[in-house]
C-alpha cells in the first residue's frame, strides 16, 4: 500500500460521501448507534446550532474539537479536513465577525458541498481552500488555533502533518484535534487494508506514539481532554478509540 494509494482511497470514499450528502457513512466514527460509542455524533453536537448540524453534519467526525478550543472573538482558526464544514461553521460563530475560519480539504466534492452549505447558512467569515495537510497552502505563523476532526489518522505522514500545524500557528497558538488512535497490536493484514485505512482504522497510530509525535513536533502543554471507545474488526488484538488532544506552540 503506497502513499498515493492511501490518498486516492480517501479521496474516492469521501468524494462519494459528499455526492450522496452523507447518506453513506464511510468512517468508523459515526456509524454506530451505541450512545457510548463514536457513532453518537448527533448527541455530541446536541449543544450546537441546530441549522449548522442539520446542513453540515455528515456523521464522519469522532469528536467536537471546537467545543474544547476556547475560541475567542477575532481569532483566525484553521480546520484541517473540513469536509462539509460543520466544525468550520461552529468555530465561526465563536470567533465572530472580526475573526475568520479557514477550512482545508483535499477532496473537490467536499469543497463544493462546504461552499453550498456556507451559502445556505450565510456564514460569511469562512473560507474553504483545497490542499493537503502535509503541505498546507497557509502562511507561516498566521493562525491562532487549529482544529481537526477524525482526519489526521487518514494522513500517511503524521510527523509532517504536526510539523505543518506547528509552522502555521503563531507563537502561543494552539490546536485541538479529535482523532482515532489504538492500543494493543494491529496486524499487518489490517494495516495494509485500504478500505480500513479510508475508514479511519488502519491509518491510526498507537496512542502513546501519537502523543509522542506531537511532542516531537515542538508542542507543549499536551493534554487529552476527551476520550471515546470505537468499534474494531471482530477478533482484533487491538482496540481503537477517539481522543481529543490540546497542545500549545
Amino acid at each position: 500500500m503506497t502513499y498515493d494509494n492511501r490518498k486516492q482511497a480517501v479521496r474516492e470514499l469521501y468524494g462519494k460521501i459528499a455526492q450522496t450528502a452523507g447518506k453513506k457513512c464511510g468512517c468508523s466514527c459515526g456509524c454506530e448507534d451505541d450512545q457510548n460509542s463514536l457513532g453518537a455524533l448527533k448527541d455530541l453536537y446536541q449543544n450546537a446550532d441546530t441549522d449548522i448540524v442539520r446542513e453540515a453534519n455528515l456523521g464522519l467526525g469522532c469528536g467536537t474539537p471546537a467545543e474544547f478550543s476556547d475560541l475567542k472573538p477575532g481569532m483566525t482558526v484553521l480546520d484541517l479536513g473540513s469536509g462539509a464544514g460543520i466544525d468550520v461553521f461552529l468555530a465561526a460563530r465563536e470567533v465572530g465577525p472580526t475573526g475568520k475560519v479557514i477550512g482545508l480539504d483535499m477532496t473537490d466534492e467536499m469543497l463544493v458541498l462546504a461552499n453550498k452549505n456556507q451559502q445556505k447558512l450565510g456564514i460569511v467569515n469562512t473560507e474553504f481552500r483545497k490542499g493537503e495537510i502535509e503541505q498546507m497552502p497557509v502562511d507561516s505563523e498566521s493562525i491562532d488555533h487549529v482544529i481537526s476532526n477524525c482526519v489526521i489518522n487518514l494522513v500517511p505522514d503524521k510527523r509532517k502533518a504536526f510539523s505543518e500545524i506547528f509552522r502555521v500557528l503563531r507563537k502561543g497558538g494552539s490546536f485541538t484535534v479529535s482523532d482515532i488512535v489504538y492500543t494493543g497490536e494491529m496486524n499487518d493484514k489490517d494495516r495494509q487494508d485500504l478500505e480500513l485505512w479510508a475508514s479511519c482504522v488502519s491509518g491510526a497510530l498507537e496512542r502513546s506514539e501519537y502523543l509522542k509525535i506531537i511532542g516531537d513536533a515542538g508542542f507543549s502543554n499536551i493534554s487529552v481532554v476527551d476520550e471515546r471507545s470505537s468499534p474494531v474488526p471482530e477478533g482484533s488484538a487491538y482496540a481503537t478509540m477517539s481522543i481529543t488532544v490540546k497542545a500549545t506552540k
